[in-house]
C-alpha cells in the first residue's frame, strides 16, 4: 500500500512555521518532506528539526511524477511555495490517474489568513509602487499632491454610502484606504521624521483604547450619551494646546457641514447665544446658518439632507 502525498497549504501572511497541529503531525511522520530552496515555510520547518529536501524537479508534471513515486516508501509531504505552485495539484491529479493503485493525495491547509490578513498586501503592494523600478507616478507624489485625491476619494465614499449600493461602499473605501496606505509610505522618506503604516496604526489603536475607557478600563458608561460625554473629556485633556472651542474645525468641510460643527462647538461652550444671534439676520449666511440649527433641532445633518435633495433633484431631471 503506497504512502499519501500530502500538499501542505500555507498563508505567506502568518509568520513561517505557526502551523496546525494537522500540519506538524504530518510532517514529523513523512518519509521524506521536499521543498522549492529558499521558501519561507521551509526554513522555518527545518529549523525545528526535519529534514526538508530540495524539489528535484522545477517543472509541475516532471515534480509530480517524483512525488508519486515516493510515496512508494511512505508519505510524502510537499511544503507549499509562496507563489501557491502553479499547476502543480493539477499535476498530481493526472499522474495518480495513469496508476491502478494511485496514493491517496490530501491538500492539507496549515495555516490561514487572520482577520486583517489583507492589509499586509496592501503594504507591500504599495511598497513596491514606491520603489525603485515601480511606478513612476506613484513616486512622484507628495502629501501635498495627493491632497485632491484624498478629498476626492473622501467624498466617492460618503456618496457610496449613501447609494446604499454594499459592492460600491467596498470599493470605494478600498480607495480611501488606498490613501492613507499611500500618505504612510510617502512619510516613511521624510529626511528627519520619518514615520509608517505602523506608526499610523499603532497611534490610533492607542488612541481608541485611551478615548474607551468604559471598554479598556473600570469607567462606567452605560449610555451613548455617557460615552460621548467620556469622549469629550478625554479629547479636551488630549488636546490641551486649543484655546479657543473652533480650534482644529477643518475650513476645507463643506460649508454646511463646518456650519453644524462650529454651531455644536460653540453650543457645548456656553455660547449658544451667540449662534441665534448670527442665524437671526436678515442675509442669506445668516438664514443658512438657521437652518442648520433647525436641523440639529430635529436631530438632522444639514450637509445630507441637502446632498439627498440634489440626489433627487438628479434623478427627476435625468428621468
Amino acid at each position: 500500500m503506497p504512502g499519501r502525498v500530502v500538499l501542505l497549504v500555507s498563508t505567506p501572511r502568518v509568520a513561517p512555521g505557526l502551523l496546525t497541529r494537522e500540519a506538524w503531525s504530518s510532517l514529523e511522520g513523512a518519509y521524506a518532506v521536499w521543498s522549492r530552496p529558499d521558501e519561507p515555510q521551509a526554513l522555518a520547518v527545518a529549523e525545528a528539526g526535519i529534514d526538508v529536501g530540495t524539489a528535484p524537479h522545477d517543472d509541475p508534471a516532471a515534480l509530480a511524477r517524483a512525488l508519486v513515486a515516493a510515496t512508494a516508501d511512505g508519505d510524502v509531504v510537499w511544503v507549499g511555495s509562496s507563489d501557491g505552485d502553479p499547476g502543480l495539484s493539477d499535476a498530481v491529479a493526472v499522474e495518480v490517474t495513469r496508476l491502478p493503485e494511485p496514493p491517496e493525495v490530501e491538500l492539507l491547509i496549515a495555516s490561514f489568513d487572520v482577520p486583517g490578513a489583507r492589509l499586509l498586501d496592501v503594504v507591500a503592494v504599495m511598497d513596491r509602487l514606491r520603489s525603485p523600478g515601480g511606478c513612476p507616478w506613484d513616486a512622484e507624489q507628495t502629501h501635498e499632491s495627493l491632497v485632491p485625491y484624498l478629498l476626492e476619494e473622501a467624498h466617492e465614499a460618503v456618496e457610496a454610502i449613501e447609494s446604499g449600493d454594499p459592492d460600491h461602499v467596498q470599493e470605494e473605501l478600498g480607495d480611501l484606504l488606498l490613501q492613507v496606505a499611500f500618505h504612510a509610505r510617502v512619510a516613511e522618506e521624510h529626511p528627519s521624521a520619518p514615520f509608517g503604516i505602523d506608526d499610523v496604526a499603532g497611534g490610533l489603536v492607542d488612541k481608541l483604547v485611551r478615548r474607551h475607557p468604559h471598554v479598556f478600563a473600570e469607567v462606567e458608561a452605560d449610555s451613548a450619551e455617557q460615552v460621548a460625554a467620556n469622549w469629550d473629556a478625554i479629547k479636551a485633556g488630549e488636546k490641551q494646546h486649543r484655546t479657543h472651542p473652533l480650534d482644529g474645525i477643518p475650513t476645507a468641510l463643506p460649508a454646511l457641514a463646518r456650519a453644524d460643527k462650529t454651531v455644536g462647538r460653540l453650543s457645548k461652550a456656553g455660547l449658544a447665544a451667540v449662534v441665534d444671534e448670527v442665524a437671526a439676520g436678515d442675509g442669506i449666511g445668516s438664514r443658512l446658518l438657521a437652518i442648520v440649527l433647525a436641523a440639529r433641532a430635529d436631530g438632522l445633518d444639514a450637509e445630507g439632507e441637502l446632498r439627498a435633495t440634489l440626489r433627487e433633484l438628479h434623478e427627476r431631471a435625468s428621468s
